[in-house]
């Protein structure tokens, strides 16, 4: 895409500024600034980043301090040296288990050695470039292995939370809870309770004061609220005990069986780099939504977050703290919290130290038992309901389900191992198990393929095929993504064989929607499903007069059985028909799906009448996913101003209030006609109904004349005309009118919409997003993903 800007060389009073092109910097000292938004973020991931380093120090066994030595490199040596500017990196929830195990086998000391051999390995596999690789591992392995993490999690600090002693792997502690539930302390159980409660509903409290109390952490509240609670009943607890910086443990060297070591600096690389990696992805994604950010933050580059990550782990591993890795939570964090560079993180790190050397009476407070109950509930969220619908949905839950049992089981590195085998069973199973069935109806023989077609299944495809009888209308539909050349002769040697005996053959993907096979003799079209637009009909006759003669003059009229009445209703009822044929069968289940559920689009979508603009096109989008409102010239009328003509007042509180849209986007596009007309307006004149319309679009013109405000620009150029001019301005403008609507008003009021202002460039087929303020914007092309990081 480009962004717009207008230029003004009309104008001879208004003085222009030119600039050298390449010309040089300019000199002086560059001041070090950091954004204000950078320092709000990192408090709220401070606030965060507190209480769980402490609680994932206390479930793994190792020195409370080493949480924060965690917590602090991972802000500062990751943050500055990681290739995902907005995540967050140090002791993460999904190490725990690894991290345990490490500290009853080896020792503390030795712990921290396979931490830095770790971060060893992950400087060797970043240099190598194989982060992509990583992202090749199955969701549901990664998935299954985090909620087998969170499980065994959940069940070891249950105990501290009934206050008593986890045991060392998940079949113990489970055999020991009827013991536990029995000589439960009344005391840690009730500040358990008191933590948990807070961290339930805290994110839930109503009204205006909920919103303003919402912005501080719930796990800061839970372990605050439990610990100010605790010390007002004078209850005598387990707490948080710190020993002196000077008898804080280092690492020291590795002692044990060499094949033992081995396996644990794998395994701690492997859970690191692939929590890290995926997680640099999900931010990503959050940072996507974000408009204007992701220009100024780019994507993640994988390979070198993963040296980022190794370091940080050397670092933390000499200093005597935990594993690191990319943490989901505080990552996210981040995002909302308006983060826009690399500095909140480091900064964060920053306050991390700080807290560490000068709040320990603080720490000190804090019962064991409210840190137990926090990382109970961190576990218990790590098995995700969504990731298991999704994995249900894709048919791979037996993949999940074996990596989770794996993990509680049997450990993590077993656990990945085994999920790697059933997904790679699946994948064969799903190769060679190819469904094959044949039917007729309507007069036609169905032949359906379920599954992959490849020289396996050809003595079944040729059995089921050679039922069909001779001469009769056939269709082959083959519901899968991949067949190889066996199959395709088989197909195609049958497919000729039926047509010259007179048969029809139509051979269709069900997801791609094509054809395929066709003989070449055929020299009709074929058209895609999904390309009407095209503008190019498949049956379409050739072009006739009104007379319904040729160009030559022969007659190609014919018989209007619609009673629709001419050419235009035979193109009606063409299009219906190839809809009805081809398109869908591909959408029916899913139209199906939004009929019972009814609609939930992310977004309403607000543009011109033009009939050029195909919103589901330039999207990229589908039923149910945009509420879409046109008019002529895609004018919002500020309120009060519609004069009877309430329709888009109507769909913006419909589209805000009751379908909970997440954002509006005012889109206007090139060579619009509602933009001419208004520039070529004259006052005075019959008050038509288009020229009342367009009034609302006075206020554009108003704006693009006044000398006070920056033109909007165009990918750094300047508009081509005056009416590509007005077109981006009107796009500035409308957003203007929208904020003025009390439902928008509201919503953006309460975080829960975004706005966006976009450009369509007709005959460059461009898309522009407008970045920057209002009164200083400019729409910027969208650019493609980065996958060469």
């Amino acid at each position: 895409m480009s962004a717009c800007v207008p230029t003004r060389a009309a104008d001879p009073n208004r003085t222009e500024h030119t600039h050298t092109p390449h010309s040089p910097p300019p000199t002086g000292p560059r001041r070090f600034r950091i954004a204000g938004a950078d320092v709000s973020a990192s408090i709220a991931v401070f606030l965060i980043a507190l209480p769980l380093s402490l609680g994932i120090a206390l479930a793994t066994g190792a020195p409370l301090q080493a949480g924060l030595v965690a917590a602090a490199v991972g802000g500062l040596v990751a943050g500055r040296l990681g290739g995902s500017p907005l995540q967050v990196s140090g002791p993460a929830a999904g190490l725990t288990v690894v991290t345990a195990d490490l500290i009853q086998r080896y020792g503390w000391r030795t712990t921290c050695a396979i931490t830095v051999l770790a971060g060893l390995a992950q400087l060797g596999l970043g240099c190598l470039r194989v982060a992509r690789g990583a992202l090749a591992v199955s969701p549901a392995i990664v998935h299954g292995m985090l909620a087998g993490i969170g499980v065994t999690i959940a069940v070891a600090q249950l105990h501290i939370v009934l206050g008593g002693t986890p045991q060392s792997s998940v079949p113990d502690n489970l055999r020991a809870l009827p013991a536990q539930l029995a000589q439960m302390h009344p005391a840690a159980v009730s500040v358990s309770v008191l933590t948990l409660a807070l961290l339930l509903l805290w994110p839930r409290l109503p009204g205006r004061a909920g919103r303003v109390l919402r912005k501080v952490p719930a796990a800061l509240v839970a372990v605050a609220g439990a610990t100010a609670a605790a010390a007002l009943a004078g209850l005598r607890l387990p707490k948080v005990d710190l020993p002196s910086w000077s008898n804080h443990a280092l690492a020291g060297l590795p002692e044990g069986p060499v094949l033992g070591l081995v396996a644990a600096v794998l395994t701690t690389t492997l859970v690191c780099s692939v929590q890290s990696l995926l997680g640099a992805v999900a931010v990503d994604k959050l940072v996507a939504g974000r408009p204007g950010l992701s220009a100024r933050v780019g994507r993640s580059r994988l390979d070198r977050e993963l040296l980022g990550q190794g370091a940080a782990n050397i670092v933390s591993g000499s200093l005597g703290g935990l594993p690191i890795a990319g943490v989901a939570v505080r990552s996210s964090a981040n995002v909302h919290a308006g983060a826009v560079s690399r500095n909140s993180t480091m900064l964060h790190g920053v306050l991390v130290v700080i807290a560490a050397l000068l709040m320990v009476p603080a720490l000190e407070l804090i019962p064991l038992a409210s840190l137990a109950a926090l990382v109970m509930a961190v576990g218990i969220q790590m098995v995700s309901l969504n990731h298991i619908r999704t994995v249900t949905r894709h048919r791979e839950v037996w993949v999940y389900a074996v990596t989770t049992l794996g993990v509680v089981s049997l450990g993590v590195l077993e656990g990945v191992a085994l999920g790697i085998a059933m997904a790679v069973g699946v994948a064969l199973h799903r190769l060679t198990r190819t469904r094959i069935t044949h039917e007729e109806r309507e007069g036609a023989h169905h032949v359906h393929v379920r599954g992959q077609l490849t020289f396996l299944a050809v003595p079944r495809l040729s059995r089921v095929l050679h039922r069909v009888p001779h001469g009769v209308d056939a269709v082959v539909e083959l519901d899968g993504s991949f067949m190889d050349h066996a199959a395709f002769e088989t197909l195609q040697d049958w497919q000729k064989t039926h047509t010259a005996q007179g048969g029809t053959v139509e051979i269709t993907g069900r997801h791609s929607g094509t054809r395929i096979s066709e003989p070449q003799t055929f020299t009709s079209c074929r058209c895609r499903p999904w390309t009407p637009w095209l503008n190019h009909q498949c049956d379409r006759p050739p072009s006739t007069s009104p007379s319904g003669k040729s160009p030559e003059g022969t007659d190609h009229s014919e018989p209007d059985p619609t009673g629709t009445g001419g050419a235009s209703g035979h193109e009606l009822a063409r299009g219906i028909s190839a809809f009805q044929r081809n398109t869908a069968p591909l959408v029916r289940s899913e139209l199906a799906r939004l009929a019972r559920e009814g609609q939930r689009p992310s977004q309403l979508f607000l543009t011109c009448a033009d009939s050029r603009l195909v919103t589901s096109m330039i999207t990229s989008s589908g039923p149910g996913d945009l509420f879409v409102v046109r008019n002529v010239g895609n004018l919002v009328p500020r309120p009060g101003e519609e004069s009877g003509d309430d329709s888009v007042a109507a769909a913006i509180e419909y589209a805000v209030d009751v379908l909970r849209v997440r954002s509006i986007t005012v889109c206007g596009h090139s060579g619009c006609g509602a933009m001419q007309a208004l520039l070529n307006s004259e006052p005075g004149g019959a008050r038509t109904p288009l020229k009342r319309w367009l009034r609302h679009g006075l206020p554009s013109l108003e704006r693009m004349a006044d000398k006070n405000l920056p033109w909007v620009r165009l990918a750094g150029r300047s508009p081509e005309d005056a009416v590509e001019q007005l077109c981006l301005t009107n796009v500035v403008q409308q957003l203007e009118h929208l904020r003025a609507h009390e439902s928008v008003a509201r919503a953006l009021d309460e975080g829960a919409l975004e706005l966006h202002g976009m450009y369509f460039h007709v005959g460059e087929a461009e898309a522009y997003l407008l970045t920057g303020t209002d009164a200083d914007g400019a729409f910027d092309r969208v650019r493609e993903p980065d996958l060469t990081a």
